[in-house]
């Protein structure tokens, strides 16, 4: 009789552990799915495949250019450059500003009355100098900006009237191209007419 319960009790036991072993197993975390890798394999000197590992270069924005700088390289306004060196306004509009230029192109140059361009640079710092002023605006003002105002006091004095119809944007009678061409000194915006200040 006390053979048959040892017996017995032996066998509870190793079922007993048996149980908590097999319970043991089924909690035990699932294993984490192995990473997809798409390997790039080369062969070196012996002939021999082996795994190359490419390291991505991080890419470096270049510095951003001063107005001036900026206006010289886009190719589209070599009278407006040539006019501020010449009315010496160009080290101005390089230095840390900010400012806002509404920057007429040679297309607009060329459609002032014929000689208006070799008349004002005959006295640049003249003239020329206060319609170049009119042209700039201290602070950097985006497009945003811009239509929330009716006027804008520019450098010279004067101020340009600033209106918005149907999404066209005019400065005086001059019409915006285009916006937010972004500087280290401030911002462009490009206009199709050269603006004249009042008399």
């Amino acid at each position: 009789m006390k053979k048959t319960t040892l017996a017995f009790l032996l066998l509870a036991v190793f079922a007993t552990m048996l149980i908590a072993g097999c319970t043991q197993v089924q909690t035990l975390p699932a294993p984490a799915p192995a990473a997809t890798a798409v390997p790039t394999y080369v062969q070196n000197q012996q002939g021999v495949a082996i795994i190359r590992t490419v390291t991505a270069t991080p890419t470096v924005a270049p510095p951003m250019k001063t107005i001036v700088e900026t206006a010289v390289s886009d190719g589209r306004f070599t009278t407006l450059v040539a006019a501020l060196q010449a009315a010496k306004l160009d080290g101005a509009l390089s230095g840390p500003g900010p400012f806002t230029v509404f920057a007429p192109t040679d297309d607009a140059f060329k459609n002032l009355p014929a000689g208006t361009v070799e008349s004002l640079l005959k006295t640049p710092e003249g003239q020329l100098k206060q319609i170049l002023l009119y042209h700039v605006v201290d602070g950097k003002v985006m497009a945003a900006d811009v239509v929330k105002l009716s006027s804008a006091k520019t450098l010279q004095g004067s101020n340009v009237n600033i209106t918005v119809k149907e999404s066209v944007v005019k400065i005086n009678d001059a019409t915006v191209k285009i916006t937010d061409i972004q500087t280290k000194n401030g911002v462009i915006h490009v206009i199709d007419k050269v603006l004249i200040p009042p008399k």
